[in-house]
């Protein structure tokens, strides 16, 4: 299976994407925000396997020095197969030829117990993120881990 990485904006497939994930997006309210975000995020970036969009990621320039990967979804049928380490990967060289030197991203925290964001952040930590710290209500009302990946700037 050959993965394509591009930067593109596909609300309609990173809609489609999100409702194949209702572990991680059963939300109605997140998803139309996701879906909007689209348009406005810093940079949008699809994974395309046989002219089909598997994955999509969305990162936001927060400040010079970071950029956060706001959203990364791997369509159900099509995880454990590289395209969300290919869709980081991606997006972390956006950040740094952008000029960022740290790359963030937000999950939920360890102290909520859940086999599926176990799994997200054993994930992330292979894509080499480091846990920083885990803050109370900061993207829902439950702990969320913040991880950064430092950057090689050019």
């Amino acid at each position: 299976m050959s993965v394509q990485v591009v930067e593109r904006r596909d609300p309609a497939a990173v809609e489609r994407l999100l409702r194949s994930l209702p572990a991680w997006f059963g939300i109605e309210e997140a998803i139309v925000a996701y879906v909007e975000q689209v348009r406005t995020a810093s940079a949008s970036f699809v994974a395309v396997v046989d002219d089909r969009v598997v994955g999509a990621a969305l990162v936001e320039r927060r400040s010079p020095a970071l950029v956060e990967l706001a959203l990364i979804a791997v369509h159900a049928e099509q995880r454990g197969a590289g395209i969300g380490r290919a869709l980081v990967d991606a997006a972390a060289t956006w950040a740094a030829s952008a000029g960022a030197a740290a790359f963030e991203v937000h999950t939920v925290g360890p102290s909520f117990e859940d086999d599926g964001y176990a799994a997200t952040r054993a994930f992330y930590r292979s894509c080499g993120f480091l846990p920083v710290r885990e803050v109370e209500g900061l993207d829902w009302d439950g702990p969320t881990l913040i991880l950064e990946r430092p950057l090689a700037v050019p």
